[in-house]
């Protein structure tokens, strides 16, 4: 019996050395295009179930520790040590059911059920992922072999190897570690949104000058939802513009501009913002003077401060200004919205003395420096 058991084992030894010689052969390895310090772009799931274009979404690091605090012994010897469960083991092998397979280390969506196909070889196969964004390749040259890795560009975990022998439309095969990926049904979807994925809607509150300017700069743009001039700094009993117009309230005349992160990033709207404002002069826009027309950020997070401080950082380092930026970051305490009749005022206003001297220039600025970023309605002849 001995024997027997013995031969069995060689014999499914033999095959997997079977597999991966006559897998050996592969795909060269694309350029790693989708690192960055803290944040990859790729899609992710929705709280109501659906997949996003690529957004920003931050990396997943954590210590030895934390992740065996998180996964099981088998994910962290395939996800973190890069080892390969036995072919025909897995548990998603045959699975036929409709879904989305994510990573088991961090949720990062992966690969789409219509995309997976039976390549007899004894691990899951797949002949692309749900997005280019969602997948890290890396030349591998263990074993005495060259091929192409896969990992998930989220948490860096081993996924398995990508080869060209797999069916069209692109003639390759995802072979993945069962272990490493986790899969949502369809009906589940709706119950597993990533826990790591921004919200569709995104909120963030500038100041610089006065806000009919600001407000008018950022509704011409694709992607931002809502631009609604306020008040922020101060106090509730002040938010009124009265008040705020004495320069004594802490009070900037601010816009709450509400986005939708998956058309347009923070930082493409830290950009316009910096390039529609002076923020090298304390207090002032032009002939507008007092604090309530300060340059200001209000953040609403870490998050939100981390990426102005970093903005700021590259314009004074790239000297972008001939003066320093005097630009605050002010933790937002709440916003207050302004009198009805400051709402949308450019537009509703277009002849205004002030918004034709002040106000249009800065509009027509960002129409031709960010065309890209426009509406398309506002620049389609």
């Amino acid at each position: 019996m001995r024997v027997i058991q013995t031969l069995t084992a060689l014999s499914c030894l033999a095959l997997v050395v079977a597999i991966f010689a006559f897998s050996s052969e592969t795909k060269p390895p694309k350029e790693k295009t989708n690192m960055s310090s803290d944040k990859i772009k790729a899609k992710t799931i929705t709280p109501d179930g659906r997949l996003t274009e690529p957004v920003e979404t931050a990396k997943v690091e954590l210590s030895e520790k934390e992740w065996k605090e998180r996964l099981s012994p088998d994910e962290f010897d395939v996800l973190r040590e890069k080892g390969t469960e036995r072919a025909f083991t897995g548990d998603l092998l045959k699975n036929k059911e409709e879904g989305v397979y994510t990573c088991a280390g961090c949720g990062l969506p992966l690969f789409s059920s219509d995309t997976k196909f039976d390549s007899g070889t004894g691990w899951p196969s797949y002949y692309q992922p749900i997005s280019p964004g969602n997948m890290e390749e890396e030349s591998d040259h263990s074993y005495g072999m060259v091929r192409t890795e896969v990992m998930c560009p989220r948490c860096g975990g081993h996924l398995g190897h990508v080869f060209n022998d797999g069916p069209q439309p692109t003639g390759l095969r995802y072979c993945i570690n069962s272990v490493s990926l986790d899969f949502v049904p369809d009906t589940e979807l709706k119950k597993t949104s990533d826990a790591a994925t921004p919200s569709e809607k995104a909120e963030i509150v500038l100041a610089g000058g006065c806000f009919w300017c600001v407000e008018g700069v950022f509704e011409q743009i694709d992607g931002i939802l809502d631009a609604e001039s306020g008040y922020a700094g101060g106090d509730e009993a002040t938010a009124n513009y009265k008040a705020v117009c004495t320069g004594t309230t802490g009070h900037a005349e601010a816009v709450k501009i509400t986005y939708d992160p998956s058309k347009v990033s923070l930082d493409k709207i830290l950009e316009i913002h910096f390039a529609t404002h002076d923020p090298t002069t304390l207090n002032r826009q032009g002939n507008d003077v007092g604090t309530q027309y300060r340059s200001a950020i209000f953040y609403a997070n870490d998050e939100q401060k981390k990426a102005a401080e970093e903005y700021i950082a590259h314009l004074t380092e790239e000297k972008k200004f001939p003066k320093p930026i005097v630009t605050t970051l002010e933790p937002l305490k709440k916003f207050y919205p302004a009198e009805d009749y400051h709402q949308d005022y450019v537009a509703c206003n277009p002849n205004n003395p002030y918004i034709q001297a002040v106000a249009m220039p800065k509009v027509e600025k960002v129409r031709a420096k960010f065309q890209e970023s426009v509406r398309q309605y506002l620049t389609t002849p």
